[in-house]
């Protein structure tokens, strides 16, 4: 259960943990609730571990010992076919994948709307830029301080394409080349993530034909991440703003993320920052 770099502390500690969260997930199900027969003579709530084993299409003995976290060979197939008859959620299931020392597999992308609480937290980010992009790097959630900023305008639907193809970010950004090789190593990344996504090769090859740029870039097929670091922006009117931004995935919306920005205390930042949301309307350029 690839528990073989564990020490005897975490083995046991991990086989403890194991042992009591299927026994509770057992026990919150009924045997109606999987289409059995309920029956009489139980001491217990839940179902049986006998029964669990049927259902999921294993020996009684390999779930047992399963459950009582013995060092047995273990794969993704039986692992989900034991989520499947305790119903586990997502969380749940992933839990048990790290616990019976497998990685979990990568949780399927969601198409559904930005929670509102998310949108707020967004918009109460102001006065700095937040937004949130798909797998895709499509925009799906942006800040008035992200419009005013990075410019972006209702013809702005993905970051990728308006990084290329529009004139600001090449006038605006500093050290353009290196930032747009960084962004076309980040999306190549992205895209082996999700091997069967076709979406990934339409759009670089939408922009091999676009923008000469990315295509150069693209063939070099540099890979690159970056979880966090500084931007540089020379606005039009405001001048150089420097931010430190930082990307967090968002678990209950796999596949997108969270962009964060913060003004690099530099003494000239916060205070053009501030002057430049005061203007009545954002810059779309």
């Amino acid at each position: 259960m690839g528990g073989a770099r564990l020490s005897a502390e975490a083995r046991r500690r991990r086989r403890d943990e194991i042992r009591e969260f299927l026994r509770s997930r057992r026990a919150r199900l009924a045997p109606e609730d999987v289409g059995m027969a309920a029956g009489g003579g139980r001491r217990t709530a839940g179902l049986r571990r006998e029964e669990v084993a049927v259902l999921a299409g294993v020996g009684v003995s390999w779930y047992t010992w399963l459950e009582q976290g013995r060092e047995i060979n273990v794969s993704a197939e039986v692992l989900e076919s034991v989520s499947r008859v305790l119903r586990l959620d997502g969380a749940e299931r992933e839990h048990l994948y790290l616990l019976a020392g497998l990685n979990p597999p990568k949780a399927a992308p969601v198409e559904r709307e930005v929670p509102d609480g998310l949108r707020r937290l967004i918009e109460e980010w102001s006065p700095r830029p937040a937004y949130v992009i798909d797998r895709h790097w499509n925009l799906v959630a942006v800040n008035r301080a992200a419009e005013v900023v990075f410019g972006y305008g209702a013809g702005d639907h993905n970051c990728l394409v308006s990084f290329f193809a529009n004139a600001r970010p090449r006038s605006t950004v500093r050290h353009w080349r290196d930032a747009a090789r960084a962004i076309v190593g980040q999306f190549r990344a992205d895209a082996a993530r999700y091997p069967d996504d076709p979406e990934f090769g339409r759009l670089a090859a939408d922009m091999c034909a676009a923008s000469p740029a990315f295509a150069e870039l693209w063939a070099e097929h540099h890979v690159g991440s970056a979880a966090q670091g500084v931007k540089a922006v020379l606005h039009p009117s405001a001048g150089e703003l420097l931010f430190e931004y930082t990307t967090l995935p968002l678990t209950d919306l796999p596949g997108h993320r969270l962009m964060l920005h913060t003004p690099v205390q530099d003494g000239t930042t916060p205070s053009r920052l501030a002057g430049l949301l005061e203007e009545p309307a954002p810059f779309a350029g």
